[in-house]
């Protein structure tokens, strides 16, 4: 069992041994967070693969920023058995290339390693622990076959939520475009000894790293957005600002909003955020592309799964209809086919990152 009183985070500047970090899938996300931490002091070191492993390794991580650019230097290793037990790992890669990931993870769990989510859409781990009659339920287009919960306990999880946009813009080279925070909740929605420590180390990199209890409920705060806006974006090619401004494409956002929100309310969630308040806020946003516009544009798989196919397979086990998420889910897994082909990508380990 992973206990809540885990050995205390040591600072660069504490008494004792550091704790050491891992950032499993070190992408834009994760490598983002990564050079955060390693400049801050933190023992950290960032799993990665092919061209961007190597430049990161010869030439550290370039991180270009409004806030100002720095170099980080952080270990980097191509892989996980030369990396050994760590104390914390940030799973880093999209949902679409944890079951591919998981089944390596075991020579970094040590007895009491805590492991962090970053992934968008409805998590693996959402249901261990939910209680009730949903209490256990595994998606199947999340966690197919069980293989990410057959590696990682469920006591191990601390979840989290992202809110700041990365990329990748050449091998070793992250842009940092807007926000700073990324916010930690134990599953039971309990407050935890180590998702403080964590959430501390965070903060000391310079990050918003607030510890909340309602985590289930901030995920389909975020859910709603992706169902609707990112498979809409990739269909349509338009910006947030766009898809809001025009009247008949609002409404088939709102529609999946209430869809989405209605699921939530089938599990028993009750959202802090109204729908209208969902749309108004990005707006503000304006002219920002969402992860899966970005992804198509790129040649990369999408994350059409987590982000819309749990929440369509969530409606069918309640006995929801989702009429409009189901509609534009399959026309974009279509496209997602049509994308993929063209492309004749394949889908190996160091692709999948965030």
């Amino acid at each position: 069992m992973i206990a809540d009183e885990s050995p205390l985070m040591k600072s660069p500047a504490s008494k004792g041994p550091p704790m050491k970090f891992l950032i499993a899938g070190a992408g834009a996300i994760g490598a983002y967070i990564g050079a955060r931490m390693s400049e801050a002091g933190f023992d950290v070191t960032l799993f990665a693969r092919g061209p961007h492993l190597r430049a990161m390794q010869e030439h550290g991580v370039q991180v270009k920023s409004s806030e100002g650019n720095f170099t980080a230097r952080p270990t980097v290793a191509g892989s996980l058995e030369e990396v050994g037990p760590v104390d914390v790992v940030f799973l880093g890669v999209k949902a679409h290339g944890l079951p591919q990931l998981a089944p390596h993870l075991k020579p970094v769990l040590g007895p009491n390693t805590t492991v962090v989510s970053t992934q968008n859409g409805i998590p693996w781990w959402y249901f261990q622990g939910f209680g009730g009659e949903w209490d256990g339920l595994r998606l199947e287009r999340v966690d197919p076959g069980g293989v990410i919960s057959s590696a990682v306990e469920a006591d191990r999880v601390v979840g989290s939520i992202v809110y700041f946009s990365t990329e990748i813009t050449s091998p070793g080279v992250i842009q940092h475009n807007e926000g700073d925070r990324i916010s930690l909740g134990e599953p039971n929605g309990k407050r935890s000894e180590r998702s403080r420590q964590i959430a501390e180390a965070l903060i000391a990199s310079g990050l918003r790293c607030p510890v909340t209890m309602r985590l289930r409920q901030e995920i389909w705060v975020k859910a709603m957005g992706n169902a609707s806006f990112n498979p809409v974006s990739a269909l349509t090619r338009a910006t947030l600002a766009q898809m809001v401004r025009d009247p008949g494409v609002c409404s088939v956002i709102r529609n999946i909003m209430q869809e989405v929100e209605a699921v939530a309310h089938k599990l028993g969630m009750e959202l802090p955020v109204s729908i209208e308040q969902r749309i108004a806020g990005a707006e503000k946003v304006g002219e920002h592309k969402t992860s899966m516009l970005q992804d198509l544009e790129a040649g990369r798989p999408m994350e059409l799964e987590a982000l819309v196919g749990a929440v369509v397979e969530l409606g069918e086990r309640v006995g929801l209809p989702m009429t409009c998420t189901r509609t534009i889910y399959h026309c974009t897994k279509l496209l997602a086919e049509i994308n993929s082909a063209s492309n004749q990508v394949s889908q190996p380990l160091d692709v999948a990152v965030r």
